[in-house]
């Protein structure tokens, strides 16, 4: 079985596609799995589902009131999500994806309240790494990824600081150094037409 190809898996080695497959699977059968973004290093779980979700807040210490940023592999995945995409949103989306931009929307009723914290809203990133589009891909659902690190550390910009937090406890995708190392920006797309918000640059 080979991982559902995309431009990004033409640079990708056979031994990291293996591993792709694997943590694919992991996360479709309500694992946990950490991977690169050009961000920083993610801690992924299957956002439809409440029990893996919540294995991530426990892992990383997480207050449960402190919402979840979902990546999905493209624009149709993230609208499938939401229950409204206003244009501001597309424009937005068409320009930045994929990249280090989450826009915050109204969510769809299949998405858990534990991942937004019970707010109506839920914030939707199409990463620009290889790996972590592949891994999305081959997943086939969309993931609920805070940063790698236990809550109020440092974020992890590369897979031995996932390992050095957290040891064997989960599968660890390494993608090498991320390139950005700061976490992306977060805006705030109102249904109501008014402007976008900086939630978070």
């Amino acid at each position: 079985m080979s991982v559902e190809t995309g431009p990004e898996t033409e640079a990708i080695s056979e031994a990291t596609l293996e591993s792709i497959r694997n943590a694919a699977r992991t996360i479709r059968e309500g694992g946990v799995v950490a991977f690169p973004t050009e961000t920083v290093y993610g801690m992924g779980a299957n956002a439809l589902d409440p029990k893996a979700v919540a294995r991530v807040f426990e892992l990383k210490g997480r207050p449960r009131f402190d919402p979840i940023i979902v990546h999905v592999p493209g624009l149709h995945a993230a609208q499938a999500l939401t229950s409204i995409f206003p244009w501001k949103a597309l424009l937005l989306a068409e320009r930045f994806w994929p990249g280090p931009l989450t826009l915050v929307l109204e969510k769809a009723a299949c998405i858990p309240d534990i991942v937004t914290a019970g707010l109506p809203r839920v914030g939707l990133r199409v990463p620009e790494h290889p790996i972590a589009l592949a891994l999305l891909r081959e997943a086939k659902v969309p993931i609920a990824a805070p940063s790698a690190n236990a809550f109020g550390k440092v974020s992890p910009t590369t897979a031995q600081h996932v390992e050095r937090s957290f040891g064997h406890a989960i599968q660890v995708l390494d993608g090498g150094p991320c390139a950005y190392g700061l976490e992306s920006t977060v805006v705030l797309v109102p249904s109501d037409g008014h402007a976008p918000v900086l939630l978070r640059p």
